[in-house]
């Protein structure tokens, strides 16, 4: 018989933040607890779909939370088709040696169009007014109804943003629980250490209460996993560690004469197609895409010059990484402890697009870690943001124009390899029989199948 796995990606659970999360604890005093490598980037859907494909970046392709994609011209992040992940998925492997082997999927990224038995994703409706309403995307459909008639509508706002907070991963908890006696395999992505650790830092009271509200959240759910037999993994894809440089790649190379912007309505738009040399920021890591091969010495030569920028890593040296793959820039920037890549492009605030000001992650070419605050420099923030909301319920059109552009407030990041294994991910397991002290990334597909009870077959590399 195949033995039911439930796999808990608490994001940013490191050691260190493990004395604070007494129900977490408890899965390792059943089992085991292990250190666990991770993959650059250290970022959410490289790190996942190693732990799905057992595979590195230049093998599954996503080499971020987005890149450029050379063929439209374009640059993207949190796309959500899981055929973008290249290789087999575990639960393709697992059905091999079981036919019919059942996944439920909440929350996991690359959701959409994977073969799951279950899926739950946030999915905003955008209305043609331009307003914007949370939402998920379930499959079957008629989940959708289930989990909203008894849960609610999925809270997005608290998802991500200036009002980011536990009650989305509540929302997910429940909709965990409902699903994980159906499913053989039962994926559960818990966000909410993300937020306070990267608004006031890992080391900060907030961090703290943070960790023990999430492990509140969990016990239920853990709970039950215990009195159904279910065996419990739960890690982390990275640790936080503090933040107080923001980088501005972009801004050098910019003026540095290599990136170009168009101008509309007196806004100005990163413009990729002519730009000779521009960077998708992520976190500690940026790719710089660089159009021309004669250009490249010199782009290299003025990202090591720049103040926060640990290693610049070419072709040949991403494949150290396992980065080498077609997605990722000619050129891949690490940034030194402490320091994050900023996307900005404009070298004056009043340049700056309006987007620019909003929660928009699909519309900014670069990951923006501001959009967890509401601008601590404008002191009418709160009353601008009452009034926004106040227009939607009316509504009328309205921006949510409230977002910091200066990144001086942001006090945790990500994306480079852990330097102290105490503040980076760990694993644990509930099943005693597998104990380890350390895995890689890649072993987790491994992992999760020998739990299973499945043959380990060979790696799909």
């Amino acid at each position: 018989m195949t033995n039911k796995l439930l796999v808990l990606d608490v994001v940013g659970l490191t050691p260190r933040l493990l004395e604070h999360t007494p129900n977490l604890r408890a899965i390792a005093g059943e089992g085991w607890q292990a250190s666990l490598g991770t993959v650059l980037p250290a970022v959410t859907c490289s790190v996942q779909s190693t732990f799905l494909t057992g595979a590195m970046p230049r093998d599954h392709g996503i080499v971020g939370n987005g890149w450029y994609f050379r063929d439209l011209g374009e640059v993207y992040l949190w796309r959500q088709h899981n055929r973008l992940v290249q290789g087999e998925k575990v639960w393709d492997t697992a059905r091999k040696a079981q036919p019919g082997y059942s996944v439920a999927n909440v929350c996991w990224w690359y959701a959409m169009g994977a073969d799951t038995d279950w899926t739950v994703t946030p999915r905003p409706i955008y209305h043609a007014d331009g307003r914007k309403s949370p939402d998920c995307y379930t499959r079957p459909p008629a989940l959708h109804d289930e989990l909203t008639g008894v849960l609610g509508d999925f809270p997005l706002f608290q998802y991500w943003g200036p009002t980011a907070s536990i009650k989305s991963s509540e929302w997910i908890v429940q909709a965990t629980r409902r699903l994980m006696p159906q499913a053989d395999l039962t994926l559960a992505y818990v966000p909410h250490l993300d937020y306070d650790l990267q608004r006031f830092g890992p080391h900060s009271p907030q961090a703290v209460a943070a960790a023990r509200d999430v492990d509140r959240v969990l016990g239920p759910l853990l709970d039950d996993a215990r009195n159904q037999g279910v065996t419990v993994v739960a890690l982390s894809e990275y640790g936080i560690g503090p933040a107080s440089r923001p980088v501005h790649v972009n801004r050098a190379l910019r003026q540095a004469g290599l990136l170009e912007v168009y101008t509309q309505a007196g806004m100005e738009y990163l413009d990729p197609w002519a730009s000779r040399a521009f960077a998708v920021a992520d976190h500690q890591v940026a790719h710089v895409y660089v159009r021309d091969p004669a250009d490249l010495d010199a782009v290299r030569e003025r990202c090591e010059a720049l103040p926060g920028v640990d290693l610049v890593l070419d072709k040949e040296a991403q494949r150290e990484y396992g980065l080498d793959h077609e997605r990722s820039g000619e050129l891949v920037l690490v940034a030194d402890l402490g320091a994050w890549f900023t996307y900005y492009y404009w070298l004056h605030d009043d340049r700056a697009p309006d987007f620019a000001r909003g929660v928009e992650i699909h519309r900014k070419p670069g990951y923006d870690p501001a959009e967890l605050f509401l601008d601590p420099a404008d002191p009418r923030v709160k009353l601008r943001a009452g009034g926004n909301l106040a227009k939607k319920k009316l509504g009328l059109r309205y921006a949510m124009n409230v977002v910091p552009l200066d990144g001086q407030w942001v006090r945790g990041t990500h994306g480079r390899l852990p330097d102290d294994a105490a503040d980076g991910p760990v694993l644990l397991c509930s099943d005693p029989a597998a104990a380890r002290d350390q895995l890689a990334a890649t072993d987790v597909r491994d992992l999760m199948l020998d739990l299973a009870g499945i043959g380990t077959p060979a790696r799909n590399r």
